[in-house]
């Protein structure tokens, strides 16, 4: 629930702007009360209008910081001064503004009682005087009533806002988490990759150990291997550094197999692979390709089912590799990256693009379709 914001002092310019606007619209009603008073009204009762009128529209400068006060003191100068009733009435309007019902209530009941007390003292004419109780009854509710609206609209209005913001704390919560999901399964895959490597620097070196004689050309290939996968586990022990290994994760990337269990799954995908494969592809840029395509083909899955996929790859060791994955959109989706914020999803293929050194650069609608494309970095 949101509490009760109480106003203290106006700083803004439109605070500012409302509270002298509203001293000036009292000042101004009571200037007409007592000008119509003027040559028919006894001397006393005219110096009790200035005077009350004057401090009535006066008060309502503290109206925001003190409302119940005010209107109060307002209410009570009302009696024996008309020219007050307008500024008592705009402090009753502020007090069910700024305070709970039962306060509200209480003060607009003593306005309400005031005006009759007022009517009774000296009674304005035109109308009998029950009439005349009626309409301080219905304007004492009306004013009661709407300041009370206001409050329960203004509370919505924040009640709404704190929402949002933890609504959009918890999704920022959720990315960060994503992300570190993701760079815990990118460790994970690194490190069987890297002892692999490691593995095979092993072999390969106890074989030279082993066999010092043997033929020049097979050291010279031996040599070259070890060269090749030592060059290789530097490069995933960069990435892998500043990152933690929990569980073991999916074996070699093999991306027409997944695609096949895909559409086994009663998926329909139309695949274009621009001649790339992705086992020859460099360990960290394979690997982040087949998982950008694992959530990308889950993503189309989840929000559109049952609608084709196109799964595109195109490529180069001189221009990177660039991923497509576009689906038709269903009504009303909503998609990764769509809707009240990114989901966790694409947040984790942002997080694993960026680590293999490349980018999502497009995910959304498009055409009616949602599209995501990702380049990925080719080294060679």
């Amino acid at each position: 629930m949101v509490a009760d914001v109480r106003p203290g002092p106006a700083r803004s310019r439109w605070d500012r702007a409302t509270r002298m606007g509203t001293f000036a619209c009292a000042a101004a009603a009571a200037a007409v009360v007592v000008a119509g008073d003027l040559g028919t009204a006894p001397a006393w009762y005219l110096v009790a209008n200035v005077v009350g009128g004057a401090a009535a529209s006066l008060a309502l400068l503290w109206s925001r910081r003190w409302p119940v006060a005010t209107a109060l003191a307002a209410v009570a100068l009302s009696v024996p001064a008309a020219s007050a009733s307008v500024a008592a009435g705009i402090a009753t309007l502020m007090t069910a503004l700024y305070r709970r019902p039962v306060v509200a209530l209480g003060v607009g009941a003593a306005y309400v009682a005031a005006t009759l007390a007022r009517f009774g003292l000296r009674p304005p004419g035109l109308a009998p005087y029950p009439v005349w109780a009626l309409v301080a009854v219905l304007f004492g509710v009306a004013l009661t009533g709407w300041g009370m609206l206001l409050r329960a609209r203004r509370r919505l209005v924040l009640s709404l806002v704190e929402e949002a913001r933890r609504a959009e704390e918890e999704q920022r919560r959720r990315a960060e988490r994503a992300r570190h999901t993701e760079r815990l399964a990118i460790a994970r895959e690194m490190h069987d990759v890297l002892a692999h490597r490691l593995s095979l620097l092993a072999l390969h070196a106890g074989a030279l150990e082993f066999n010092a004689r043997a033929d020049p050309a097979e050291v010279v290939e031996a040599a070259a291997v070890v060269r090749s996968n030592a060059h290789q586990a530097l490069q995933e022990l960069r990435q892998v550094i500043s990152v933690l290994r929990e569980a073991p994760v999916l074996a070699e990337p093999d991306l027409p197999a997944l695609v096949d269990e895909v559409r086994r799954a009663g998926m329909t995908v139309e695949m274009d692979d621009g001649g790339v494969r992705v086992p020859d592809l460099p360990g960290a840029t394979a690997r982040a390709a087949y998982r950008i395509v694992q959530e990308g083909l889950t993503n189309a899955r989840k929000h559109a089912p049952a609608r084709p996929v196109t799964l595109r790859l195109d490529g180069g060791p001189d221009r990177g590799l660039t991923i497509e994955v576009r689906n038709p959109v269903v009504d009303a989706p909503r998609s990764e990256g769509r809707g009240q914020g990114e989901g966790a999803g694409l947040a984790g293929m942002r997080e694993r693009a960026e680590l293999a050194g490349g980018r999502v650069e497009r995910a959304g609608l498009e055409d009616g379709e949602f599209r995501l494309t990702v380049w990925l970095p080719w080294p060679a």
